[in-house]
């Protein structure tokens, strides 16, 4: 271990930030507790055999997080031959934890008692349960940033991310799960295998621009709000090979801009999950190709809105049915299949072949789901429901284009394995966090709340008391910076002192 001196400045010594250096055989555990906020520990090349608990129970301050990273150009390894334990237990606020692999163990990450963390560019695979998770009950994990790790190969329960409690036990709130690529949580021997899965009770909580493929259950799947505070938001996410749903949610939140290239139910649902039923979900903007149902809610229980998708099924394109219901209204959608359940709703007329670059029924890729101009697409949407943004973060200059992605240019990406490009880095909770910006100012605006524009990304504090505009110091770099860039913003003190982290 090698650990900076203190770098003096003027006679009144204000204190400064040090840099610890960990290779393969020191006390990893004992050094990470031991880091002052501030301190940075970079971790050397190699594998770090665990064969007892480690856990990490450290926090820094919103001026001076901890920082635990990955040296330059290095991959360091944590490793659990056994699943008697996780790999490893963090518990503490104001980390950022980067560039990281975990492998074996019970689960890979398990947060327990944590707040205002980073966790991002690592690597979690080969887990005998779920790979991450963040479900110890009475907790509120507030403002947790999870962004571009690549999560794949689970076995048991098998969840990519298990994000909150049943019943609103425990729950996720303000926070930002994004850039992620989640797959192969689909192994013979995994009981469930969602890719992304936000428990009851969990607000204000982004999930954006992940690439999630080849699941047991659905790629994504929520729960509702539960009242306890703004609706969540999920945009601008691809996914295919889903073994249940694509996307199953519940209640209080707004989808917009996401894609989903087959599953094994439908592309879209809404039911029934616990105690509550569809309500307060904005639909919007969306592409759902699927041999089954594209879109189905199943008694609804409070509005729905269902606008600008792009909807093209073998069988059942918009489907509902229950009691009533009146509470879903559905306007500006097109594409292929029935439409039943919904009175007076109806799709503008598409074919497949013709309204996409190179889109099928098959449910693999390769597949450009990009509309072609003289589609069924271009144009022939609500106009009212029209999102600032598209799949790519391009502005949709106000033109209700129906499906993910404005017709204004060239498919930017082609859809493939991997991370989406031009994901966000992170941003602070409340602003923008996107590779582009939105201009609503709320997160998930429900059908009674007005707008459904905007990427915001917004996690506008709520019963933890973090105001919007707030920077918490979560260890999140200013959206736009480079890619591992430092996250921790450096602190101008009094009287000139300047805190500086000396480097080896």
């Amino acid at each position: 271990m090698k650990r900076t001196l203190p770098f003096l400045i003027l006679a009144c010594a204000s204190p400064a930030w040090a840099q610890v250096s960990i290779a393969p055989g020191d006390d990893v555990q004992a050094i990470l507790n031991g880091l002052e906020p501030g301190e940075e520990a970079v971790l050397a090349d190699g594998t770090y055999e665990l064969t007892t608990r480690f856990s990490l129970v450290n926090s820094g301050t919103a001026e001076a997080p901890i920082v635990i990273r990955a040296a330059d150009g290095a991959t360091p390894h944590f490793h659990r031959p056994n699943a008697d334990e996780n790999v490893m237990d963090v518990e503490g606020q104001h980390l950022i934890i980067r560039g990281l692999t975990f492998s074996g163990g019970s689960a890979g990450v398990r947060f327990q008692v944590a707040s205002d963390i980073t966790f991002e560019d690592c690597e979690i695979y080969e887990t005998a349960d779920v790979a991450l998770r963040m479900n110890d009950g009475g907790e509120t994990y507030a403002r947790m940033q999870i962004l571009r790790n690549h999560i794949h190969d689970t076995h048991g329960t098998g969840e990519g991310m298990y994000l909150g409690c049943n019943d609103d036990d425990c729950r996720v709130a303000d926070s930002l799960i994004a850039g992620n690529h989640v797959h192969h949580t689909n192994a013979m021997d995994v009981g469930q295998g969602d890719g992304i899965e936000l428990k009851d009770g969990s607000y204000g909580v982004t999930i954006r621009d992940n690439v999630i493929h080849d699941t047991k259950y659905p790629c994504i799947l929520g729960y509702s709000a539960a009242g306890n505070g703004t609706p969540n938001l999920v945009e601008g996410n691809v996914m295919w090979g889903c073994g249940d749903n694509g996307i199953q949610w519940e209640a209080d939140a707004t989808l917009r801009n996401n894609i989903v290239l087959g599953a094994g139910g439908s592309a879209f649902a809404s039911q029934v999950h616990q105690e509550n039923g569809p309500a307060n979900l904005i639909i919007v903007h969306n592409t759902f190709i699927n041999t089954g149902d594209a879109l189905a809610i199943r008694s609804p229980s409070g509005p729905v809105l269902v606008a600008n998708n792009a909807l093209y099924s073998m069988g059942r394109a918009l489907f509902a049915n229950g009691e009533d219901t009146s509470p879903i209204t559905a306007t500006g959608n097109a594409g292929v299949g029935s439409v039943q359940g919904i009175a007076g709703a109806t799709l503008v007329p598409g074919d497949i072949g013709a309204d996409f670059v190179g889109a099928s029924f098959s449910g693999a890729l390769p597949q450009n789901v990009y509309p072609t101009a003289g589609g069924a697409l271009g144009g022939a949407g609500d106009a009212a429901h029209v999102t600032d943004l598209d799949f790519e973060g391009r502005d949709r200059m106000g033109v209700a284009d129906i499906g993910a992605y404005a017709l204004a240019g060239e498919l930017g990406w082609p859809i493939g394995e991997g991370f989406k490009p031009g994901t966000p880095g992170g941003g602070t909770p409340g602003t923008d966090m996107g590779p582009s910006g939105g201009t609503d100012g709320g997160t998930g605006s429900t059908p009674d709340g007005g707008s459904t524009t905007g990427r915001d990304g917004g996690t506008s504090g709520g019963d933890d008391g973090a105001a919007a505009d707030d920077d918490d110091g979560c260890g999140c770099r200013t959206a736009g910076a480079p890619r591992g860039s430092a996250a921790g913003a450096l602190l101008l003190l009094a009287l000139g002192g300047v805190l500086r982290r000396r480097r080896r």
